[in-house]
């Protein structure tokens, strides 16, 4: 096997490192507790240590404090070896040996399963005895190899043996010889004690780091494959058994209560580690030698209560599976908002439209899920100043995900760059996350009811920071786009037909099926065009596109003279200027370059925007 680096050790600034150093500094503040002292190698730890670590299904390592510090495994090895037995034997031969019964005693108790003749169940000393002589091999020596083998596909790089604590484990080991000979005496195993006891002990004295643990862990979470290397540690068809046994049985005389507090599949051991396991989403590696009288790490029992209180991440919680949370990612230099802009707006928007990023999220919002949209959002905004969180498509959110929003919000301003949020309602089943959010401040500014409306604020914000501030309002007619050729007197002829209109905000400038005698530019305020779709409760009102001063509309009725095909209507007060179809066409019977101008320019225009619609549709067809 391929020998790696300790994972998780990179430096990290995301919502999740955060959280996780608040609370190892919190945590640190507890000195309840004693280091384990009857195997003489452990008493020498020091007892201050403590490191947090968080492995995500795809292979993301978050830590805090001393994760990187190494200590052996101890009774948490017992988890991965009956995954190794239930793979190698099969579930009806292994439960024929091991029983999966919680005992209610401690790790240590010699008592066993007299009925069945077999220890009660793989976590307990007893079980991990009976399943060490099931690892294979045709030497001690080779049997060893193998049991490393085994932990280290979890771990996901090369683990070796603390040579100390196994001479120490073998010298001070005699509770765990007594049990030994009374299965022996009674059938339960089968080969020599001693040579059992040497594989359990070495077992037992295994290297790790909080990292390890936290990858071992994510490896159970992610149906038995590493999510470093890749690799197939255990058969997913054998997962459910090991989460089972360890969320009975894996903390011994206290697994009912922790079950019922935590609700984490868990194992801990002696040297002070707690691995726990939350299936499809993550694995969590803790390491603080001081001991509470059931042999768990007294900070690891609360740093595990914490993380299953905050993030709502109890098991039996309903979870969907985190891996397809985003459903697709696009730049502003590609999908547009309905808003027209002129020639000059549309290329600083084609230059600098990667600067704007919507993702488009799907599922349910948790831990898990939205762990991998905020790590991803972090990514984004090395390149993006504004990023739109597309939440159409997500059913649900929980507590967890609105922290993880909330945090990475916070981060993002503080860098200088602003989320958005699309489709994110006050009530329904996101009616929390949008209380959380709209509760920061300026959040509520930030939420808008569709994603055309937080693209359109983004290219705002992009055309203003790019582009000095002007008056739009003040143009000549040759500033307009459709006018664009026409020499002075045939602009003269043209300012003789203006007709200035003013509307109210909702007044309807034109209706679809009108016929259409003028078109017009826009001179102040915003207009919408606008369908009205039949609908079982009525009609529903679709926006088709949004033009601002410089803009021009109804420009149609120039080559059909037909009837208006939608509707337009004033967002606000607005000043438009209209031009009589009729009086233009006399005009070009007189001055034909002006109406050849005038559709020529039409034209080209019409072209960039049927270009520009089949870039966004491949776009959005990907």
């Amino acid at each position: 096997m391929m020998d790696m680096k300790a994972p998780g050790l990179d430096v990290l600034s995301g919502p999740v490192d955060r959280y996780l150093t608040t609370l190892h500094r919190r945590i640190s503040a507890i000195g309840d507790g004693a280091i384990a002292t009857y195997i003489p190698e452990l008493a020498k730890v020091d007892p201050d240590l403590f490191g947090i670590a968080i492995a995500t299904v795809d292979g993301r390592v978050y830590t805090a404090g001393d994760a990187s510090v190494p200590f052996t495994i101890q009774s948490i090895s017992k988890a991965f070896v009956y995954g190794y037995t239930l793979s190698e034997y099969g579930r009806d031969y292994v439960l024929s040996r091991i029983g999966v019964e919680p005992t209610g005693e401690a790790f240590n108790s010699i008592v066993l399963d007299e009925v069945h003749n077999r220890p009660f169940n793989p976590m307990v000393n007893a079980g991990a005895m009976a399943a060490a002589e099931l690892i294979k091999g045709e030497t001690p020596e080779a049997r060893i190899a193998t049991m490393l083998s085994v932990l280290s596909r979890f771990a996901g790089r090369s683990l070796f043996i603390d040579d100390d604590v196994h001479r120490s484990e073998q010298a001070t080991g005699h509770r765990n010889r007594a049990i030994a000979y009374m299965m022996l005496n009674s059938g339960m195993i089968h080969s020599p004690p001693e040579t059992i006891l040497d594989i359990y002990f070495r077992q037992c004295s295994v290297r790790v780091t909080c990292a390890d643990l936290a990858v071992m862990a994510a490896t159970l979470a992610n149906d038995g494959v590493n999510p470093l290397t890749g690799d197939v540690a255990l058969e997913r068809d054998y997962i459910q058994d090991v989460l089972t046994v360890m969320n009975s049985c894996g903390m011994y005389n206290y697994a009912g209560q922790w079950s019922y507090e935590v609700g984490m599949p868990a194992k801990s051991g002696v040297s002070g580690g707690i691995i726990a396991v939350i299936p499809g989403q993550i694995g969590i590696g803790v390491f603080s030698p001081r001991l509470d009288a059931h042999g768990h790490s007294v900070r690891g029992v609360n740093v595990c209560k914490e993380i299953s209180e905050t993030f709502g991440l109890h098991v039996f919680r309903n979870h969907t599976n985190s891996g397809a949370v985003i459903r697709r990612e696009l730049s502003g230099d590609v999908v547009r908002s309905k808003r027209m802009r002129n020639p000059d707006e549309r290329k600083r928007l084609d230059e600098k439209g990667r600067t704007i990023r919507l993702i488009e999220v799907q599922g349910g919002l948790f831990f898990g899920s939205t762990e991998r949209l905020v790590r991803r959002v972090d990514d984004i905004a090395a390149e993006a100043d504004y990023i739109i969180v597309d939440l159409r498509r997500v059913h649900d959110a929980d507590t967890a995900a609105g922290r993880l929003l909330v945090e990475t919000d916070a981060n993002l301003t503080e860098r200088g760059k602003t989320l958005i949020f699309a489709h994110l309602e006050a009530d329904g089943r996101l009616a929390a996350l949008h209380a959380l959010i709209a509760g920061r401040g300026g959040g509520a500014q930030r939420i808008f009811e569709h994603r055309d409306q937080a693209l359109e604020y983004c290219e705002g914000k992009l055309l203003a920071a790019t582009q000095p501030a002007r008056d739009l309002t003040k143009f000549s007619l040759g500033q307009l786009d459709i006018f664009r050729g026409l020499d002075r007197d045939e602009l003269r002829l043209l300012e003789g037909m203006v007709r200035p209109m003013q509307f109210e905000a909702g007044q309807a400038i034109v209706r679809e099926g009108d016929e259409a005698r003028l078109f017009f530019a826009v001179a102040r305020g915003t207009v919408t065009v606008q369908l009205r779709i039949p609908h079982e409760d009525g009609e529903r009102i679709v926006r088709v596109a949004s033009l601002g001063p410089g803009l021009t509309f109804g420009e149609m009725a120039l080559l059909d003279g037909g009837r208006r095909s939608a509707d337009i209507v004033a967002d606000e007060r607005a000043v438009c200027y209209g031009f009589s179809v009729e009086q233009l066409r006399e005009v070009g019977k007189e001055h034909p370059n002006l109406l050849m101008t005038i559709l020529g320019n039409m034209m080209r225009d019409f072209s960039e925007r049927l270009r520009r619609a089949n870039d966004e549709i491949r776009a959005l067809e990907q």
